[in-house]
C-alpha cells in the first residue's frame, strides 16, 4: 500500500499525540470524502448554476455564493479561459460586492480594490477573437471549493457561504487567488480567525434585531449595509491580541515590524 506523509503544525501534532487520535484511519476517511467532493466539483457543468433547484456539488451553496460562481464563470468566459480558475473565483467575490468575505478583508486592513489591482496584474490579457463559455472548474479552483466545504463543515455550518470560499482560496497553495491574498497579508490562520469573529458579530447582530421565532440565515444573506460596521469592529477586536502577539515576537527576534 502506498505511503503518504502528512506534516502537521507543532501544536496540532502535540494535541494529536495527547489525544491518541488514530491518525491513519482519520486521514484515510477525510481523504476519501475530499476525493469524492473534488471529483464532483470537477464534474460540475457551470450551466447547472442556473438551475432553480441546486443539485450535486452545488446543493449547499448560498444564493450569494452561487452568484459569485456565475460571475466567476462570466470572467473566465470573457478572458477566453477554458475553465474557471481561482483568480476568476476571487474576481467573482469582488464583482458581487456585498458579501461577508469582503467585510472580513476590510477588517484585516486589506482593501478589495487593492486585491483587484493585484489580481489584474497576474491575469493574462484575453486572446483575440470571440470568447467561449468556460464550462468547468480548473483543478486548483476545485481544490479551493473543496477547502471551502471543509471549512464550512469544521465550523458546524450546513451551507457554503462566501466567507468559506474566501478561506478555501486562501488555503489553496497553487492558485492565483491564494498567492494574491497571502501576498496582501491574508494568512490562512489569521483569515480563519477573522471569519470566526465576523460570524460571531453577525450572530450577535441578528440576536439584537431578530424575533426569536424567525429562522436563522447564512451570514452572507444579510444586508451588507446593516452589518459592515459592526463586523469590522468585532473582527478588529478579536484580531488585536493576535496582532500584538505577532509584534512582540518580531521585536524579540530583532525584526522591525515597520521596516
Amino acid at each position: 500500500m502506498p505511503k503518504i506523509n502528512v506534516y502537521l503544525p507543532d501544536e496540532l501534532a502535540e494535541a494529536v499525540k495527547e489525544a491518541g487520535v488514530p491518525v491513519s484511519a482519520v486521514c484515510q476517511r477525510a481523504l476519501e470524502q475530499a476525493v469524492r467532493r473534488v471529483t464532483a466539483i470537477r464534474e460540475t457543468v457551470l450551466t447547472d448554476l442556473d438551475l432553480e433547484v441546486p443539485t450535486g456539488a452545488l446543493i449547499h451553496l448560498t444564493d450569494r455564493t452561487r452568484t459569485v460562481l456565475k460571475l466567476a464563470a462570466d470572467r473566465a468566459g470573457a478572458a477566453g479561459a477554458t475553465a474557471v480558475g481561482t483568480g476568476h473565483l476571487l474576481a467573482g467575490l469582488l464583482d458581487e460586492g456585498g458579501n461577508l468575505a469582503l467585510h472580513v478583508l476590510r477588517a484585516m486592513d486589506i482593501e478589495p480594490g487593492q486585491v483587484g489591482r493585484d489580481l489584474a496584474q497576474r491575469t493574462p490579457a484575453p486572446p483575440p477573437g470571440e470568447a467561449g463559455p468556460a464550462r468547468r472548474f480548473s483543478g486548483t479552483a476545485a481544490n479551493a471549493l473543496e477547502f471551502a466545504v471543509t471549512e464550512s463543515t469544521s465550523l458546524g455550518h450546513n451551507y457554503v457561504g462566501c466567507e468559506h470560499l474566501l478561506l478555501g482560496l486562501v488555503a489553496e497553495p497553487d492558485g492565483t487567488a491564494g498567492q494574491v491574498l497571502r501576498g496582501l497579508g491574508a494568512d490562512p490562520r489569521l483569515t480563519r480567525r477573522a471569519v470566526v469573529a465576523a460570524l460571531a458579530g453577525y450572530v450577535h447582530l441578528r440576536a439584537q434585531a431578530q424575533k426569536p421565532a424567525q429562522p436563522a440565515q447564512p451570514a452572507d444573506a444579510a444586508n451588507p449595509a446593516d452589518t459592515a460596521q459592526l463586523l469590522a469592529s468585532v473582527v478588529r477586536d478579536q484580531l488585536q491580541p493576535l496582532l500584538e502577539r505577532i509584534t512582540r515576537l518580531e521585536e524579540r527576534a530583532g525584526l522591525d515590524p515597520d521596516a
